[in-house]
């Protein structure tokens, strides 16, 4: 084709002008790529080791649309708008495709599953913000991808398998389930026995024909059954209590109990609740004092008060020295209430300790350097502290308080209401009542390791609504020495925690009494009207055949247990 010179000098000047352009369109798609990132920060733990002592709110598996506060969240990356890694792309975003936040054996972070781990964390070498095989904006990952992103399966969050709150690996799950199971295993034997073996060969529990038996870790055994209508409790070997149904008012059930120890017997009424298909059993009070004495004790004595308490020759008070001190000066009976309360708990789990230590020689042995009432008094105890002993005076202000309100019913019966709330909780799980003294020893799981509370200890409650095992969480406020650590969470039955708030009103109500008798003298304030009205429900007569019921319930444990060590130890003992 012929051009002209004018044509042809125009030709020239578009060619040039092309090959000018292109280069600049080259380097401004390499300016527009992703800038390498640099490594994220590493996230910070999301379970604090040791939680503080205010009640915690665990509730229960977190809703899929709740916003995790400790993960990175995803806006603080810059936003993606590459070709293949915006929000939405097809392959694998955060989450990756074996789990999201909430492994199946522990909280964020753990070696498997959390955050920053060597398999799907953020960071790393496989699915990790930023890297080559899934990071934000990257040829193969944005955020929402079809594959794991949010909401989607397997990896997301709130997905199957590894979503928050689901199974296996929500939090709240599997993963306190599994924290809170007991080592060792499993076994079901001939007759329809159940037993659980400690891996060291010692027996943890065993259920039989309606008898259940367990043995804390220091040499001490509870056992519970059923005989012909009556529930019996043997607590060590030289005592328990038998409770049998005793009157019915206004369709409310009481039950009395005759306690027995050492050739002696009490009495006590307990009131029936029937809540979430399990029976228990609250304090009731034999006798209340007038308001005016409750409100004596509640409101602040006029001023400070000295008070010896004589306990210094006393081989328990040498002992737990280390762990619990009296208050300088009580501004209140509360407080003086508080540590009587204390004492009294810690003198029972040291005679508890004596007795286990004398009927187990091998346990004794085994524990004499930290546990034995005869060894020195313990070093290393952490100190119940100021904290920790408010929140106990509040709970006895709280009961007095609550008293008083019942003391101006009293010798009315208050069945007339009971009967519309068949399903009312116990007071153990009422939510304004979270701080407990344990009043037993008691082994329960923490981290997947077993430890005890002791008579003493104090724990407060995390959790409302008991789990399929009758279990709530809590965490161990103050601990003696030898017993599961301060911070610690743990599972406690709500029978446990009930029979902890029964002796916290009975030992209240006893610590009453001598304030009564002691008022006006050793430098305590005079009281008002320390006088008495009997309750509606009156105190039973002992049953003498209490303690014929425990000696044969204990040899029954007795065999049932040999029966466990003989054929656990043989080829007829399946393992589950």
């Amino acid at each position: 084709m012929n051009f002209t010179k004018k044509e042809s000098a125009l030709r020239k000047y578009v060619l040039l002008s092309l090959m000018m352009v292109v280069p600049v369109f080259g380097f401004a798609q390499h300016k527009n790529s992703p800038a390498p990132r640099s490594a994220p920060a590493p996230h910070a733990p999301s379970h604090a080791s040791a939680p503080s002592h205010a009640p915690q709110t665990h509730a229960a598996p977190q809703s899929h649309m709740q916003t995790h506060t400790t993960p990175q969240t995803h806006a603080t990356t810059p936003s993606h708008t590459n070709t293949m890694g915006g929000h939405g792309t097809n392959t694998p975003g955060h989450g990756t495709a074996t789990a999201g936040h909430g492994t199946t054996m522990a909280g964020h972070g753990t070696a498997n599953t959390g955050h920053g781990t060597a398999t799907a964390g953020h960071g790393n070498a496989t699915a990790g913000h930023g890297n080559a095989a899934a990071g934000h904006g990257n040829a193969g990952a944005g955020h929402g991808a079809m594959s794991a992103g949010r909401g989607n399966a397997p990896g997301g969050h709130g997905n199957t398998p590894g979503g928050h709150g689901n199974t296996p690996g929500g939090h709240g799950a599997m993963n306190a389930r599994a924290a809170h199971t007991p080592p060792g295993r499993s076994v079901s034997l001939r007759c329809g026995v159940a037993a659980h073996i400690r891996p060291n060969g010692q027996i943890r529990s065993v259920n039989r024909n309606g008898m259940h038996i367990d043995h804390n870790l220091h040499g001490g055994r509870r056992i519970v059954a059923t005989h012909n209508g009556a529930r019996v409790v043997t607590m060590g070997r030289h005592g328990g209590y038998v409770q049998r149904t005793y009157v019915v008012r206004g369709g409310r059930t009481y039950y009395s109990r005759t306690y027995y120890y050492h050739g002696a017997y009490r009495t006590g009424v307990y009131r029936g609740y029937y809540y979430g298909g399990r029976p228990y059993y609250g304090y009731y009070h034999p006798y209340y004092y007038h308001p005016v004495y409750y409100g004596w004790a509640y409101n602040p004595w006029p001023a400070p008060v000295y008070y010896g308490w004589g306990w210094g020759g006393s081989p328990w008070y040498g002992y737990y020295g280390g762990y619990f001190a009296p208050y300088p000066v009580y501004p209140s009976a509360a407080f003086w209430l508080t540590d009587y309360l204390l004492a009294a708990s810690l003198r029972a789990a040291y005679e508890a300790q004596a007795e286990a230590n004398a009927s187990n020689a091998a346990a004794a042995d085994q524990l004499q350097a930290s546990t034995s009432p005869s060894a020195p008094a313990a070093s290393g105890q952490v100190t119940l502290t100021p904290e920790v002993k408010q929140a106990i005076a509040e709970e006895v202000k709280a009961q007095l308080a609550a008293e008083q309100a019942e003391s101006g019913k009293a010798g009315a019966s208050s069945g007339q209401q009971a009967a519309a709330n068949t399903n009312e909780a116990p007071p153990a799980l009422d939510p304004a009542r979270r701080t407990f003294v344990v009043n037993a020893d008691l082994s329960v799981v923490a981290d997947g390791e077993e430890c005890s509370l002791t008579a003493g200890d104090v724990i407060t409650r995390l959790t409302d609504t008991p789990d399929d095992d009758n279990n709530v969480n809590v965490s161990v406020a103050a601990s003696k020495k030898s017993d599961c650590a301060a911070g610690k969470q743990v599972a406690v039955s709500v029978d446990d925690l009930q029979e902890m708030q029964n002796h916290f009103q009975e030992q209240l109500t006893a610590g009453m009494g001598e304030l009564a008798k002691k008022q006006g003298t050793g430098g305590l304030p005079k009281a008002p009207d320390t006088s008495t009205v009997a309750s509606d429900v009156p105190e039973p007569q002992a049953d003498k055949t209490a303690a014929k019921t425990l000696e044969d319930q204990e040899k029954a444990a007795d065999q049932t247990e040999t029966e466990v060590k003989q054929e656990a130890g043989s080829s007829g003992g399946g393992s589950q």
